[in-house]
Formats: C-alpha cells, sequence, structure tokens
C-alpha cells in the first residue's frame, strides 16, 4: 500500500464508515480515493511430515527476519474441563516458563539471543506459540521454540507464581461488572456448550498444578493436530528442512482430546439483571448464538456488524454515544469460531437512560434488518474493513498470525487472499438479510449488571429479568 492509502485507511479507522445522516464533509482540494488494492496472495508451500505435522512455508523478501506459529487444534479453552473453565489460558502462559533444558530466564535470554521473542496463548479452539528471531538465527530459533512446544517442565516455582497471579487477576475481573456481563451472557448463549466455559475461575486456579499441566500437555499437543508457518527470508526447502529436524520425530504422548462439538444456533432469549450495590451505571450485554467462520453467512455477516457497531461511527455508537449522550462507546458485532459463534451488542450507560438505551440498540437492530444501506455507507463501511485487513497483514509475522488463526477455526489458507473481494461482492441485500436473521431484537437475551433498584422499572419493558449476585 503506499503512504497515502495507508493514512487514508488509518483515517477511516479512526471516523468509521459514515452514515446517511452524518455524512462526513471534506474539503475540496482533497484527491479522490484511489482504487482498493487488493492483498497479494502469497506464495504457500505446503508439506505434512509423516507424524501428521503440516508445515506453510511463506517466503518473504524483505528484512532478514523469520516468523513462527505454531497452533494446536482441540487443545484450547473448549477442552477445557467444565469444573475449570480458562484452564487452556493458564497452560499457554507457563508454556515458556521452563522446559526440560532451560528455566524461564534462560528461554528468555535465549530468544533475545537470537534477536527475537517466543510465546504463547490460548483461544476457543486451540493454542497458539510464536517466535521471531533475525534470519541468522532462524535454525537455532525453532529449536527453542521446539523445545517449549515439545518439553515443558512446568516447574512448581512458576506454577505457584502463576496461580498467585491468576488468582490476583481473578480477584481484579469480578470487581468488574464488564466481566460478569460477560459471563452471563456466554451463559445464556451457549448453554453447557465448551464455549461458555471461557472466563477464569476459582475451581481452575486450584487445578493448576505441574502434574495436571504436564498430563493436559500430553493429551492437547500432538503433532497431527497441528500447523507450523514459517514466514520470512528462506525459501520452501529451507523452510521444511528446519522443520523437520526441529519436529520430525515429535510423537504424540497421550490419548486425543476431543473434537469440540456444534454449537447452539438458536437459543431462548434470557433476561438476567445481575445486582451492584450503589452503581451510578449499567453494563448492558445483548447477543443470541450466531455462526461459525466456515458458515457462508461468515462474510455478509461480518459487514452487516461493522455497518451496526464496529467502528466509531458505526449506527449504534453514533445514535448513543454522539446522538444521545448514553455513553461513552456502544458497539456490536460477530464472534466466530470453529464450532460455532455469537453477535453481542454492548455499553455501559447511565442508571436513567438504561431502558432508553435498549430501546436504541434495538431500533438500529430493527432499522438495519428494514432499510437497504445506501450506497455510499455501504462502500465506505467495505474500503474501512478493507482497509484494516490490508494494514492489519503487511507484516510477515501478521501473515503468519492470520494464516494460523484461520486454520484453527476452520478456513483454508487461500481465505487470507479471498477475504477483501467477498467483502466487496457483498450487496445491500446481502447485508439487509443477515440483520434480519442475526439481530432480530425478539432472539436476543439481554444482560444488565447495576443497582436493580434504580433500573428494574425500566426493564419491565423488555422482558421478565431473574436477579443474580453474579
Amino acid at each position: 500500500m503506499t503512504k497515502t492509502s495507508i493514512a487514508l485507511a488509518i483515517s477511516l479507522a479512526f471516523c468509521g464508515a459514515a452514515t446517511a445522516r452524518d455524512a462526513v464533509v471534506l474539503p475540496k482540494d482533497l484527491p479522490p480515493y484511489a482504487p482498493d488494492k487488493p492483498l497479494p496472495v502469497p506464495q504457500i508451500e505446503k508439506k505434512t511430515l509423516a507424524n501428521g505435522l503440516e508445515v506453510w512455508v511463506v517466503p518473504r523478501n524483505g528484512l532478514p527476519r523469520v516468523d513462527y506459529v505454531l497452533a494446536v487444534r482441540n487443545a484450547g479453552l473448549a477442552v477445557d474441563a467444565p469444573t475449570s473453565p480458562g484452564f487452556a489460558s493458564l497452560f499457554a502462559g507457563l508454556l515458556n516458563e521452563g522446559t526440560a533444558k532451560r528455566d524461564s530466564k534462560a528461554v528468555a535470554e535465549t530468544a533475545q539471543g537470537f534477536g527475537g521473542s517466543l510465546g504463547a496463548g490460548a483461544s476457543n479452539d486451540g493454542v497458539t506459540v510464536y517466535a521471531d528471531a533475525l534470519a541468522s538465527h532462524a535454525a537455532p530459533m525453532l529449536d527453542l521454540l521446539a523445545e517449549v512446544v515439545r518439553q515443558p517442565a512446568f516447574p512448581e516455582n512458576e506454577v505457584k507464581l502463576a496461580q498467585a497471579n491468576a488468582a490476583q487477576e481473578l480477584k481484579a475481573s469480578e470487581a468488574q461488572p464488564a466481566f460478569k456481563a460477560s459471563r452471563a451472557l456466554l451463559k445464556a448463549v451457549y448453554g453447557d456448550h465448551p464455549y461458555s466455559r471461557t472466563q477464569l475461575a476459582e475451581s481452575t486456579i486450584a487445578a493448576l498444578t505441574p502434574e495436571n499441566l504436564r498430563s493436559e500437555h500430553a493429551r492437547r499437543f500432538h503433532p497431527d493436530r497441528a500447523l507450523l508457518v514459517i514466514t520470512g527470508k528462506l525459501t520452501g526447502a529451507e523452510g521444511f528442512a528446519l522443520a523437520e529436524k526441529a519436529f520430525g520425530d515429535w510423537k504424540a504422548a497421550g490419548a486425543d482430546a476431543p473434537d469440540t462439538p456444534a454449537a447452539p444456533r438458536e437459543a431462548k432469549p434470557q433476561f438476567v439483571m445481575i445486582q451492584r450495590d450503589g452503581s451510578v451505571q449499567s453494563t448492558l450485554r445483548i447477543g443470541r448464538p450466531a455462526i461459525a467462520a466456515t458458515d457462508p453467512d461468515y462474510v455478509p455477516m461480518q459487514l452487516a456488524s461493522t455497518v451496526l457497531g464496529g467502528g466509531f461511527s458505526s449506527r449504534v455508537n453514533l445514535n448513543l454515544r454522539e446522538e444521545k449522550g448514553y455513553t461513552y462507546g456502544a458497539g456490536a458485532g460477530l464472534s466466530a469460531a470453529r464450532a460455532g459463534g455469537n453477535v453481542v451488542a454492548q455499553a455501559d450507560v447511565r442508571n436513567e437512560v438504561t431502558g432508553a438505551s435498549l430501546k436504541e440498540f434495538f431500533y438500529e437492530f430493527d432499522r438495519l434488518g428494514n432499510e437497504p444501506v445506501s450506497a455510499q455507507e455501504l462502500a465506505d463501511t467495505k474500503r474501512y474493513v478493507a482497509g484494516g485487513y490490508l494494514i492489519n497483514n503487511q507484516m510477515q509475522g501478521s501473515v503468519a498470525t492470520t494464516l494460523a488463526r484461520n486454520w484453527l477455526i476452520g478456513l483454508p489458507s487461500n481465505f487470507l487472499g479471498e477475504y477483501v473481494p467477498k467483502i466487496r461482492a457483498v450487496d445491500a441485500a446481502q447485508v439487509q438479510a443477515m440483520a434480519k436473521k442475526y439481530y432480530s431484537p425478539k432472539d436476543q437475551s439481554i444482560v444488565v449488571v447495576g443497582d436493580g433498584k434504580a433500573i428494574a422499572e425500566q426493564l419491565k419493558a423488555y422482558g421478565e429479568f431473574q436477579a443474580r449476585d453474579k
């Protein structure tokens, strides 16, 4: 992208898509937008090792750097035990805190010595371990990544530290109304499905022992459920040789973790009021089950959700923040994983406008489903989505991360280059259809965290709310 196009895309990221009611007026002497450029489809060379590990190499000229992302399916939050929600996040955080050969300090110092870094994280559908290094240290950095992936030690002192930190994190989270609201909405949307159990709990911290971590590592980390993406200044043959040396003799050490069952596509709406004594504002969450990332509705739904609540100038933010002054910010969007997804709208509003805010959310839900989006708003939103995507995938590390993330949620490698053309192909009728299908007010669960004594009367018009303490 040119500097001008990057600047325009960044500007749009702040401005969002202008609505017909609140169009942005630009100075007359500005040149017109240049045509959007497609994301160049990278050359991806692929090989599957004898143990089942998939290896994708994306040669890139430019900086003398190599990026690695190793993704493991059926290793994330969805395979946590019902009594240990959020376990995968703590598990991932401990992977690089000591191996059979090095302690946590030595792991960090070795990575820094290669001119890079190493870390890990968990999502619903898997765990990713990532590293980068100067190209001159490509081989030893991949060896270090393999050491972390294959031989984590989970030393007792590091586990105890992680427990203490997690306890403090949970204590702080439980004091936040957003944490409670999100937990309640996930339960309302997903029921007993594993996607409802992604937030940390006290029982999880107690289950965090070196023995349990090692057992879970053997269960979760299998080469035939893993993908290694390598990007940077090297050839496909060089990348495959590095992967073979580091991972070729990797063997599964435990029984398979189960595949995640399909998440519900529909749920009976629930209305939950979580009491927070003395609160001067209400935390709102509105949502319902939606779709997996592989569903045909995924791309048009992404665009529809951006029109509704995906940017500063999205409809709900313009309405609740700019026009009404009810909140500092309001949003809505789609979250799609491998086995299902959800749509969620959210805002923190003053007590006295709690009911009025729900009314405006549902007004915008209905308007998007009943009125075609204008050609200008549709075009501006497409440019915003495409520009953000192109910027986010300029760096080779971002390309590797996007490829690995897409693979985890079931999308093919060529989706990287297909996303922007697919977004551009969405028309106003599809946006309207998505809103009718997934944002109908009658299908939405509502969670409110606030002082029920101050707002209960305002909620009566929206359902019979069940009072809870948490």
